[in-house]
């Protein structure tokens, strides 16, 4: 019987080993040891045989040879004869039925499968006696199903071998319980399920590509974003959803990505890339791109917005801002051609009545002769008056337009207002200009003469100063003016002072021009305003 046990095991092995090619987790480390050793055990066998010494010992060593390994086995070994009646059932065996061999050894198959299934599962093992095949898989791609001891049903995988003894044929079955895998595929597919639903319900597009730049994933968001069905996409290059003057470029980013060994970045840094929808409209989108390798492949995963609305408003918006821009210069040259006009009215009407009305007063005091003190000191009252006047409407003139900056150009006209702020402050003021000839357009030139006025104004208002620089140097493509005192200065994170719109003015005129302004100051350490301006204005829409 040890000897019909051990053939017995033996042909069921090599049987599961035969198949094994075909179905890999049966064929475990531990059966191919099973299968070597009884390999080697039948060998042994045969050739005591040949030799006329096959004696009761030699079979007893074989067989506990034999039983050992079926016992270390770590799948479970199950034999039936020709009545389909238990005659082996190994340690594996016990342990994944709850059965002891005793109570099993002898009894029909039949208690280790579920009543539903017995007939069914007795005919096909009829069956495939009848055949002759020597080993196959049972149940095809699908599990079976078996019966523990305490009545609770489990998911097997099985293979199957047959051999023949005298008159009898013995079936062996390996067998191996696949619940945990099972249960583990379960919650992978519910998983992924999960994971599909979260991704076709994001409003962005997602689409994954192999290393081949293939899609592998598409969402329900990437088929209404680039109107392209699921099924068609899959597959298709990632080159198909791009501009073809775009494509080269993308593959060599997503290459220089993926050696990168970066995880995720947004791709394209800070500006868009262009998508392309199946019936050829381009559009634009945001971009990020990850990557993971999964079984020594790299996969890349990008999710992308349709971003056209804001690209859209973002176009609005500039060409509102330029449009604003543009209406506020013009505002700005009329201010200063209105104020020119009337300056230029005081400077040449007021100015001459003032200075006629002047010289009359000096004749009535020329006529007078002194005869009279009190009209005496009533014409000196009304020149002190008039000088006033003068001296009054040439400063207002000056605020409204410096004629010396039409007459004589803008470096006198910066001397002289720098000359004129010390004489009304008493403060020290130090100009430096870096080109005396400075050649920019009139714009410019009056924008600079402002904002260096408004700075002193400020100065002589807030500061509290005892010293001041300005800088002007001209550049080959810019004019950078610089006011800098050593006052009390401010807070940059405080709040603007109410009706306090000088630095605001500031930034205005250099916005116009396209340049930008920026403030440097603390409390107690003065303040520096410092103002870049193009010596070129913008264009219409630039």
């Amino acid at each position: 019987m040890a000897l019909l046990l051990a053939l017995i095991a033996f042909a069921a092995v090599t049987g599961a080993w035969a198949i094994g090619s075909q179905q890999r987790d049966l064929a475990t480390g531990a059966t191919i040891l099973l299968v070597t050793a009884l390999a080697a055990a039948a060998g042994l066998l045969y050739r005591a045989r040949r030799s006329g010494y096959a004696t009761a010992e030699s079979l007893r060593t074989v067989q506990a040879h034999v039983s050992g390994i079926l016992e270390s086995a770590m799948d479970p070994i199950v034999s039936i004869d020709d009545t389909q009646r238990v005659v082996l059932f190994n340690a594996a065996a016990e342990r994944a039925f709850g059965w002891p061999r005793a109570a099993v050894i002898g009894q029909p198959l039949d208690m280790l499968i579920p009543t539903r299934y017995r007939g069914e599962h007795r005919a096909h093992v009829h069956a495939f006696a009848a055949t002759g095949v020597t080993s196959r898989r049972m149940g095809g791609a699908r599990s079976l199903i078996a019966l523990r001891a305490n009545g609770e049903e489990f998911p097997i995988e099985a293979s199957i071998s047959q051999h023949a003894d005298g008159d009898r044929k013995m079936l062996t079955a390996i067998l191996r319980d696949v619940t945990a895998r099972l249960e583990g595929e379960r919650l992978v597919g519910r998983s992924e399920a999960r994971l599909r639903g979260i991704l076709d319900s994001a409003m962005d597009a997602v689409i994954t590509i192999d290393e081949s730049q293939a899609v592998v994933l598409f969402n329900d968001a990437a088929e209404r974003m680039f109107r392209w069905p699921r099924g068609e996409a899959l597959g298709q290059p990632l080159a198909s959803f791009i501009p073809e003057r775009e494509r080269v470029a993308h593959a060599g980013h997503v290459a220089a990505f993926a050696a990168t060994g970066v995880t995720s970045r947004r791709m394209a840094g800070s500006r868009v890339v262009t998508g392309l929808r199946r019936d050829g409209e381009e559009f634009p989108i945001d971009a990020s791109i990850s990557q993971l390798r999964e079984d020594g492949r790299a996969f890349f995963t990008v999710v992308l917005r349709d971003v056209s609305e804001r690209v859209r408003a973002h176009a609005e918006l500039a060409h509102s801002r330029e449009e604003l821009r543009e209406l506020a210069t013009a505002a700005s040259s009329a201010r200063e051609q209105e104020q020119a006009r009337i300056a230029r009215e005081l400077h040449d009407e007021l100015a001459q009545s003032l200075s006629a009305l002047k010289m009359d007063i000096a004749l009535i005091r020329s006529a007078a002769g002194g005869a009279d003190p009190a009209l005496g000191k009533r014409l000196d009252r009304m020149e002190k008056q008039t000088d006033g006047t003068i001296a009054a409407m040439r400063r207002i003139a000056a605020d409204l337009r410096p004629l010396a900056l039409d007459d004589l150009g803008l470096v006198p006209a910066i001397e002289a207002l720098v000359d004129d702020f010390e004489r009304r402050t008493g403060l020290r003021c130090e100009l430096a200009i870096g080109d005396e000839r400075i050649a920019v357009p009139d714009a410019h030139a009056t924008a600079i003469f402002r904002i260096i006025q408004e700075s002193l104004t400020n100065v002589t208002k807030h500061a509290r100063a005892s010293r001041v620089e300005v800088i002007v140097e001209v550049h080959d493509d810019a004019v950078t003016v610089s006011v800098h005192d050593d006052g009390a200065g401010f807070a940059m994170d405080g709040p603007r002072k109410p009706q306090s719109f000088g630095l605001l003015g500031i930034r205005e005129r250099a916005y116009l021009l396209g340049g930008d302004m920026r403030v440097t100051s603390a409390p107690g350490a003065g303040t520096e305003i410092e103002v870049r301006l193009p010596r070129r204005a913008p264009g219409p829409h630039a």
